[in-house]
C-alpha cells in the first residue's frame, strides 16, 4: 500500500479548496442574477450549503497549515437582494444577525486566520439555512401573495462572481476583489 506524498495531499487540499469555494461563489452568484424573488427561499438554501462547504475546505487548509489570502477590503456588502431596505423576507430577527454574520465575514476575510474564516462561513451556513426554512415556510402557508413582498426596483445583477485558482506550485492565487461576497 503506498502512502500519498505530502505535497499530493496539499495539492487535494488546495483542489478541495478551490472546489469549496467555487460552490460559495456559485451560490452568491445566484443572488446576483436572481429575477425578483422566483426561487428565493432555494437561493438561501443553495447559500448555506455554499458556505457550510466553504467552511468544511478552509477548515481543512487550515489543519495543513495554509493560512486565508486575505481580502482588500473589510467592508465589502452581499449581492443586492440580501441587503437591508430592499424587500428581503423572512424574519427580521434573524436578518439581523444574517446581517452581522456577514460584516463577520468580511472582516474576517481581510485577514489571513483560515479558521477564523470557517467559522464566519459555518456561522452564515446556519444563519441562511434558518432563513431558507422561514421563507420556504412562509411561501408554503401564504402562497404567491406571500412571496409578492419584493421591491419594484430590480438592479442588473450580471457583475463578476469570485474566481479562485490554483497557480503553480502551492501558491494560491485569488483575485484582488475576493472579501468573501466577490
Amino acid at each position: 500500500m503506498s502512502k500519498s506524498s505530502p505535497a499530493d495531499c496539499d495539492q487535494q487540499i488546495l483542489g478541495d479548496f478551490k472546489d469549496g469555494m467555487a460552490s460559495w461563489a456559485s451560490a452568491v452568484q445566484a443572488h446576483k442574477e436572481a429575477p425578483p424573488d422566483l426561487g428565493f427561499a432555494a437561493r438561501l438554501a443553495s447559500l448555506a450549503q455554499g458556505a457550510s462547504e466553504a467552511a468544511r475546505v478552509c477548515r481543512a487548509a487550515d489543519a495543513a497549515g495554509f493560512e486565508w489570502p486575505p481580502a482588500r477590503k473589510a467592508d465589502s456588502e452581499p449581492p443586492y437582494e440580501l441587503r437591508r431596505g430592499t424587500g428581503r423576507r423572512g424574519p427580521e430577527e434573524l436578518w439581523q444577525r444574517f446581517d452581522e454574520a456577514t460584516t463577520r465575514l468580511s472582516m474576517v476575510a481581510a485577514g489571513t486566520d483560515m479558521l477564523e474564516v470557517a467559522r464566519a462561513y459555518e456561522e452564515l451556513a446556519a444563519i441562511a439555512e434558518e432563513l431558507a426554512n422561514a421563507v420556504l415556510r412562509a411561501d408554503r402557508a401564504g402562497g404567491p401573495r406571500a412571496r409578492a413582498g419584493r421591491s419594484a426596483a430590480w438592479p442588473d445583477w450580471r457583475l463578476a462572481g469570485l474566481r479562485v485558482r490554483l497557480g503553480a506550485g502551492m501558491e494560491l492565487l485569488v483575485p484582488s476583489q475576493i472579501d468573501g461576497w466577490r
